[in-house]
């Protein structure tokens, strides 16, 4: 079941945010997403060696996944740098403000999309407690999320008239480049590389444990609308902030279980968005059929 999956995915996408933070510490943001996209990458290649599986190269296939990389390269060093500029209950509020982006982009603005997203992004501000006041790391991240939104719709469309597994490899080709080039603009240091356990535990959960979601993204992607996937990605901090409270002993207050019970409740009720429910075309289910 996709949505079950793109549930448990944002466990994953939660742990990023923390992860993230600490990493920052020691390393500039572009030098660390590098390092993250070269090990999603160096493991991906793996996994497709193993199996023999080879990836589409035409003209047509680079085009998309540049498209799709141009969104999701904007998305990341807008959300690392804003998030090394404001808190992190900041970023996660502002980033899932995707679920609002998307609809706009594809002209779905149904009553009911709009009451779903409205559901959980007030649950979202219980639950987190942004701060009222807008700083340039605030602004950065809301770049992103208008970045993510875009590349949530392109997602939608191409994987269901290519080989999402191929879109999906040559993705983390063209971050991996970009982030290679980008990352000489911050001028990083040796020291910034040391294996430290931070700097290991950042890259474990972003590298591999992100990678792997990612991947269930794509294959969602072929049977979810680009909306209900943002709006099932909003559930995100709750699951952080329920996942902290049980296992480090956070406090969570009345006021976030309830933003939290929001969250979840918008996301539930978005999860059937009548008349918007995207069509899987024959030439989808062939893309599947080649994937496995």
């Amino acid at each position: 079941m996709p949505q079950l999956a793109l549930l448990l995915t944002t466990v994953v996408w939660g742990a990023t945010f923390p992860a993230t933070k600490a990493a920052l510490e020691q390393i500039t943001p572009l030098s660390f997403l590098f390092l993250r996209f070269f090990l999603g990458l160096l493991l991906v290649f793996a996994v497709l060696f193993l199996s023999r599986r080879t990836l589409t190269r035409d003209a047509a296939m680079l085009r998309m996944s540049l498209i799709a990389s141009l969104w999701l390269f904007l998305g990341y060093v807008l959300q690392t740098v804003g998030l090394h500029l404001t808190t992190a209950s900041n970023s996660a509020f502002i980033t899932v403000l995707y679920v609002v982006f998307v609809p706009l982009y594809l002209r779905r603005l149904s009553a009911h999309t709009w009451i779903s997203n409205g559901i959980a992004l007030l649950g979202l501000w219980l639950l987190v407690k942004p701060t009222a006041s807008a700083n340039l790391g605030d602004l950065l991240t809301l770049g992103s999320a208008a970045a993510f939104a875009a590349h949530m719709v392109c997602l939608e469309q191409y994987t269901r008239t290519t080989d999402a597994v191929s879109l999906f490899a040559w993705q983390l080709v063209m971050m991996t480049v970009a982030m290679l080039g980008a990352m000489w603009w911050e001028q990083p240091t040796a020291a910034m590389f040391e294996p430290s356990r931070v700097l290991l535990l950042g890259l474990g959960v972003t590298g591999i444990l992100a990678t792997g979601a990612f991947a269930v993204q794509m294959w969602a992607q072929q049977l979810l609308p680009a909306q209900q996937v943002a709006l099932l990605f909003a559930v995100e901090p709750a699951i952080a902030a329920w996942l902290a409270w049980y296992f480090l002993g956070e406090h969570l207050d009345a006021q976030g279980w309830f933003g939290s019970a929001m969250i979840l409740g918008g996301v539930l009720f978005g999860s059937r968005v009548p008349g918007e429910m995207a069509q899987a075309s024959p030439q989808s289910v062939i893309v599947r059929s080649e994937g496995r």
